[in-house]
């Protein structure tokens, strides 16, 4: 076997460190250097220390472009890691992997389907997140009417599309869907929409930095204080400091890990974290710190059982690479579909916290097969 031990694994992060989405990407940054420096303290890998490069994308996609094509032009990383928005992922994707042909893994939930032989993820899809949780929460309240106010993006589409799929098989119905540009601010038309639809619940797919005009102007409009139910599957704790907590009190969401899930190694890896990065940068799922932390890992095992930095290898054993323990618990890939078999939660914004109402267990991705 050709091996790769005669120099340092370069591992590259891209993640936005500055605009509006800053409050994920530090988080993002924090986590990936807390776990190299750990695999660095345990001897490295392959007899190397890994060497970590990070650049910021500042929440604009032609950054996010210019900082992939450093990492593989300049830096020539073995592996990328990072991005949030699923257009951030797009732009890396050019540069990185349909150039350079260079592994790549996306850390952040998404609305699935990204099917490339090169690429892995390693957050949750609709599968793990929207065909558990609607029919749960129209069961638990009563829910029929359905409004879906959205970012203009693929995400949100394809997150929609899925909705309406889950909502309509269980006798719902979709009263109202609209798209706004990423930047746009005034909601005052949408809310009184949404109020004047009869919706029961919102499902909100708006992101920053649309997102807080929009959660103020929907609480003042009263939603939630006539009994709506306010859903969106992105939130965590780093979200829950961007508004007043009663302005999302109640809301429900769907994700790989709360802070408020309790195993032991979920807790020491927190404490770790809060330790090393005290602050407002939180260790989130949504943020997609989960994400990373278990690509890091995920990528260090199929590294070390390649026995080499060859891509061919690594890729062969990240297609069914497992973490015995990780946030949330253990993440396997499902092989072929290069995505990860996760341990679900349903939490509820309680009193400016997330509160774990239902552990759904491991639930598959139900992704495509990758052709090679």
């Amino acid at each position: 076997m050709t091996t790769s031990k005669g120099r340092p694994a370069r591992v590259g992060i891209i993640t936005d460190q500055t605009g509006a989405l800053s409050f994920m990407g530090i988080a993002n940054a924090n986590t990936a250097t807390m776990v190299v420096d750990d695999i660095n303290q345990r001897g490295g890998l392959l007899g190397h220390p890994v060497e970590l490069f990070i650049e910021d994308s500042a929440t604009e996609d032609e950054a996010a472009a210019a900082a992939a094509a450093k990492l593989v032009d300049e830096t020539h990383v073995d592996v990328v890691l990072g991005g949030i928005y699923s257009s951030t992922r797009q732009a890396i994707k050019g540069p990185v992997v349909e150039r350079a042909k260079t592994l790549y893994i996306y850390p952040e939930q998404y609305e699935g389907q990204e099917c490339d032989p090169l690429i892995f993820c390693t957050g949750p899809v609709p599968a793990q997140q929207i065909e558990p949780l609607f029919p749960w929460l129209m069961q638990r309240t009563g829910a029929k009417r359905f409004y879906l106010p959205s970012a203009d993006y693929i995400w949100p589409h394809v997150m929609n599309k899925q909705v309406w799929e889950v909502v309509t098989a269980g006798g719902g119905t979709v009263v109202g869907e609209q798209y706004f540009p990423l930047d746009h601010m005034d909601y005052d038309q949408l809310v009184d929409d949404i109020m004047a639809s009869g919706a029961e619940v919102v499902f909100n797919t708006i992101v920053p930095p649309g997102l807080t005009p929009f959660l103020a102007r929907l609480h003042e409009a009263g939603f939630t204080a006539r009994g709506g139910h306010l859903v969106c599957t992105y939130f965590d704790e780093n979200f829950l400091n961007l508004v007043p907590a009663e302005q999302v009190e109640g809301l429900y969401g769907c994700l790989d890990y709360y802070r408020d899930v309790t195993d032991p190694f979920s807790n020491a890896l927190l404490a770790q974290y809060d330790e090393r990065f005290p602050g407002s940068a939180m260790f989130t799922a949504g943020s997609a710190c989960s994400g990373m932390y278990r690509g890091l890992k995920l990528w260090e095992a199929a590294v070390t059982e390649a026995g080499s930095l060859r891509q061919g290898d690594v890729v062969a054993a990240l297609d069914h690479a497992s973490i015995a323990e990780g946030p949330g618990g253990p993440a396997e890939m499902v092989p072929g579909q290069h995505h990860l078999r996760l341990n679900m939660y349903i939490a509820q914004a309680q009193g400016g916290t997330f509160k774990v109402v239902k552990n759904l267990g491991p639930i598959d991705p139900q992704e495509s097969e990758v052709s090679h």
